[in-house]
């Protein structure tokens, strides 16, 4: 009963989600070439072939072009460069997104000076513009990237099914903490070497293993409920290890879409990950305390209703595989 009343919750509070699998963020970069140029970079996700998402950016009052932009399409993101002039430098000066506040897309914003020192924002549909300031360094990279990780991985609803897919099927305990550990390690190593470029696997078909693995834990379920033990049941960490790999590739390809600010490549990345675990964590305590209100409202039905409820634990890996098995086919198709 209380994994069924669980579900129903997840589902009715992440269902407005349920076909987005990865945080794709615009990524602004901004080089300073002389006391008043900068060279811009601007990449905004793609939405099908030559369709591109609504996104403008708005320099400060004073820049004009110095360069026409050169604009092109690839691998469904559209990235744009040219060259500007902002008479005093952009210091003082508000960028702006336009379009922004009617997406739920954020952007990721990156300035370099010509002394080195940078200065990384963070943009949302809620705060879509910001002001030039003195860079922030590796204190302002920390902040964003980990704010990054944490969205990315409470806003990925297939990553968070086979989370809680381990969840029932590991009911908890010594052997939960060894499974969650397991994931961790697992996918921080491929999403560590995809970042950095030694571990080259096209996304599509990472997204349609991830999708998969969840139809594997859930089947899992099944399985143990009819008696029957299989590998996820004996040991889940196994399971987690091996597919967290591919998990791990899927948070890779999120973090490629927002770039990795020069200079401060190890502690994005680092922080980028301590994000993901604290997302992780976030949702772990949250089913948790979940599950123990509902362990205590299930003490006090009568036995009839025990034996009612003992038909509906069989709907969440039901659920949880249906929706997976979607995904896989949807996935598929789209190769």
């Amino acid at each position: 009963m209380k994994r069924a009343l669980l579900l129903v919750v997840l589902l009715a509070t992440f269902a407005p989600g349920v076909f987005a699998h990865e945080v794709r963020p615009a990524y602004l970069e901004l080089r300073q070439t002389g006391p008043e140029t900068y060279d811009v970079l601007w990449k905004v996700p793609g939405q099908g072939e030559n369709l591109r998402l609504g996104l403008y950016v708005e320099l400060p009052v004073g820049c004009t072009n110095a360069a026409q932009p050169r604009g092109s399409m690839a691998n469904n993101a559209y990235t744009e460069r040219w060259a500007v002039k902002c008479a005093g430098g952009l210091t003082g000066g508000t960028i702006h997104i336009a379009g922004l506040s009617a997406t739920m897309t954020d952007v990721l914003v990156r300035l370099e000076r010509v002394d080195g020192t940078t200065q990384v924002a963070r943009l949302s549909p809620s705060t879509p513009s910001f002001v030039v300031a003195a860079a922030a360094g590796a204190v302002g990279v920390a902040r964003t990237y980990s704010v990054l990780g944490v969205e990315h991985i409470l806003s990925g609803i297939d990553h968070l099914l086979f989370v809680l897919a381990l969840l029932i099927i590991t009911r908890g305990g010594w052997k939960l903490v060894k499974t969650v550990t397991a994931f961790t390690v697992s996918h921080s190593i491929t999403l560590t070497l995809a970042t950095l470029g030694y571990v080259h696997i096209p996304q599509k078909p990472v997204e349609a293993a991830i999708a998969l693995s969840i139809v594997f834990v859930a089947a899992e379920i099944l399985r143990d409920r009819q008696g029957r033990v299989g590998i996820t049941a004996r040991a889940p960490w196994i399971v987690a290890l091996t597919f967290g790999l591919m998990h791990g590739l899927g948070f890779a390809g999120g973090l490629s879409e927002a770039g990795l600010p020069d200079g401060h490549i190890p502690t994005a990345l680092l922080f980028f990950s301590i994000g993901v675990e604290a997302g992780h964590f976030l949702f772990i305590g949250f089913v948790l305390s979940l599950i123990a209100i509902m362990h205590r409202a299930a003490s006090r039905l009568t036995p009839v209703n025990r034996q009612r409820f003992a038909i509906i634990q069989l709907l969440p890996p039901y659920a949880i595989g249906s929706l997976a098995m979607f995904w896989v086919i949807q996935r598929i198709a789209a190769f």
